[in-house]
């Protein structure tokens, strides 16, 4: 498209959702981090999850009055029953912008990410658009964790596109749609999967094209010493792949999992690359190997099990309080 065709850059509200004061000097440096955007959002709506204490302590932060020439920060309480997913909805209910953006609480964003998100709507006709979330290690990274299975503390992993490229899956913690659209899909339908039931839902209603990953909109996303534990690992393989056999059959038509089996697909190549590697002398790469078959293996038996809780009706119920789509 001739640049002096294209559209004007659309208006953006950014969500920040939050619910324990242990991650307080992480939101804090979150919100600093939008406010200092090359393109400033016309707002920030920060959704406090069911914390009355820590609600108190944001209105005293920031109240909803914008320093002189900054953005106004929006306190908002969850009002519905659920948790990440519900928080997002209570907020998306407050946008007025054409599109709404969403930054983990443990985040920072790059003073572009907003800019880069942005200009992919401008130059395509993407309706939903992520970033990437890069780690922020508090410890050295253990020499086994294979960097394909990142997805695991929510950040970009070993296989996903390294230039703008319509994907499956968007990852939460850097995310963005239009507000029409989100409504018009109901908002958010899941807590814990709020941002794969996002991307299906607007692939199903616009096509697979319209969800697009944009790897230059980057963030730094924190990653607490916990989660590159062995036990964190295989455990958070097994209960992601578990819960979401539910997520999927609530979607319906617009559910599918061919974004995990050409994962796992993938994962073949990247094993066999690990293990020559190894048998050059690199034990790492074994041990990185033998990560991702166990890893394969623990999502398998999620998925598994899964199917099971959901033929029984063993799994909760994982549908939020949706938006009235009209």
């Amino acid at each position: 498209m001739d640049r002096q065709n294209m559209p004007p850059t659309p208006s953006v509200d950014v969500v920040i959702c939050t619910y324990t004061d242990e991650r307080w000097d992480l939101l804090c440096r979150s919100v600093a981090s939008v406010q200092a955007q090359s393109v400033a959002p016309r707002a920030i709506l920060l959704c406090v999850d069911h914390n009355e204490a820590l609600y108190e302590r944001c209105v005293e932060q920031w109240g909803v009055s914008a320093p002189a020439g900054g953005v106004a920060v929006h306190v908002l309480r969850n009002r519905f029953a659920g948790r990440l997913g519900s928080a997002r909805n209570t907020a998306v209910e407050q946008v007025r912008s054409d599109v709404i953006a969403f930054l983990d609480d443990d985040a920072e964003a790059d003073p572009t990410w907003l800019e880069e998100l942005l200009g992919v709507y401008r130059e395509t006709g993407a309706v939903a658009v992520g970033g990437a979330p890069l780690p922020n290690h508090q410890v050295p990274r253990p020499g086994w964790f294979p960097y394909e299975f990142d997805w695991v503390f929510g950040c970009h992993y070993a296989g996903l596109p390294e230039v703008r490229r319509p994907v499956r899956h968007l990852i939460g913690a850097s995310m963005s749609v239009r507000a029409d659209a989100l409504r018009a899909v109901g908002g958010f339908h899941s807590d814990k999967h709020d941002d794969m039931d996002l991307s299906h839902r607007i692939a199903a209603a616009h096509g697979g094209d319209a969800v697009v990953y944009e790897p230059k909109a980057r963030i730094y996303h924190f990653v607490h010493p916990e989660r590159l534990t062995w036990d964190y690992f295989w455990r958070r393989c097994y209960t992601i792949n578990r819960g979401k056999v539910r997520a999927f059959s609530d979607m319906g038509e617009a559910g599918n999992i061919r974004a995990e089996l050409e994962f796992a697909g993938s994962m073949a190549a990247a094993v066999t690359r690990k293990v020559l590697r190894g048998l050059r002398g690199d034990v790492d790469a074994l041990r990185q190997a033998a990560a991702i078959i166990a890893g394969l293996a623990a999502a398998a038996a999620g998925h598994l099990r899964g199917r099971l809780d959901l033929r029984t009706g063993r799994l909760p119920v994982s549908l939020t309080v949706g938006l009235d789509p009209s």
